[in-house]
């Protein structure tokens, strides 16, 4: 992988795939440039793919202390390294980061987020201010596990599942990077979804869910759109919060696909 510095200093690794219009992969939760691979290989016909290594996952830095901010520049750092504008697509708390980035200046055309997992409403707002106190105990008690079955519990995966993966050789993968569930976490601020930033946002967005997601994500991603001054909704038949690189791949080429000349018009 390639490396840039972000303003802080911090080492952040990026890989580069394939030629045409750059489309940049933000992750989500506990993911790392690897796990962007599969969309990226469905992607790199017809575009330069990156994907990158966020804040002290993979084989990227982690200089302290966090700040949104810092993820921000993290993010501009690798816009920055391949030399032109991008196109963005943020997956979960990774779709709130490429926001988050855009209503501060990034400079993107074309954003499209799935799922940014807000919780507004007064029963979300508590329950992410429970969740988010429960785990920094966890994590400055050093139950790297525990934070990650807490995360995972809240994104609905069966306490059984749970019990089978902490077995399975890649948890302590995802033990290695539990401290980065605390930099999600403040991405998401209380959990409401921050409707007069994101009218800051200027790039063509499109807010995507799944069909069979909860019906919060459902009405998360309209509020998203609602909120964002050019934006549009899509629901995607049959998906849920595990979205399937081959069903998202064709929508995100429909989308970034347009010609220049469209995007300055739009």
């Amino acid at each position: 992988m390639d490396k840039t510095l972000s303003r802080d200093g911090t080492s952040i690794a990026y890989r580069r795939r394939g030629d045409g219009p750059t489309v940049l992969l933000v992750g989500g939760a506990l993911s790392t440039a690897a796990d962007g691979a599969a969309l990226a290989a469905l992607l790199v016909p017809r575009f330069t793919v990156v994907t990158y290594d966020r804040r002290g996952r993979g084989v990227s830095g982690d200089g302290g202390p966090y700040t949104v901010r810092r993820e921000i520049e993290d993010l501009a750092a690798v816009v920055a390294a391949t030399g032109e504008r991008v196109s963005v697509f943020g997956m979960l708390s990774g779709g709130a980061l490429a926001l988050e980035a855009q209503a501060a200046g990034l400079p993107v055309d074309l954003l499209a987020v799935y799922e940014p997992p807000y919780t507004p409403g007064t029963t979300g707002l508590l329950y992410k201010s429970r969740c988010t106190a429960r785990l920094h105990r966890l994590l400055a008690d050093g139950d790297r596990g525990g934070a990650v079955e807490l995360y995972l519990s809240r994104t609905g995966v069966p306490e059984d599942t749970i019990t089978r993966m902490r077995r399975a050789p890649l948890w302590s993968g995802l033990e290695a990077v539990a401290h980065t569930l605390a930099y999600d976490d403040a991405l998401l601020g209380d959990g409401s979804v921050p409707a007069a930033r994101f009218a800051s946002v200027t790039a063509r967005t499109l807010v995507v869910t799944g069909g069979f997601s909860t019906a919060q994500a459902h009405a998360t991603t309209l509020a998203l759109a609602a909120a964002i001054p050019r934006a549009r909704h899509r629901t995607l038949t049959g998906q849920t919060r595990e979205l399937a690189p081959h069903v998202i791949a064709p929508v995100l080429a429909e989308f970034f696909d347009r010609p220049v000349h469209a995007r300055q018009a739009s």
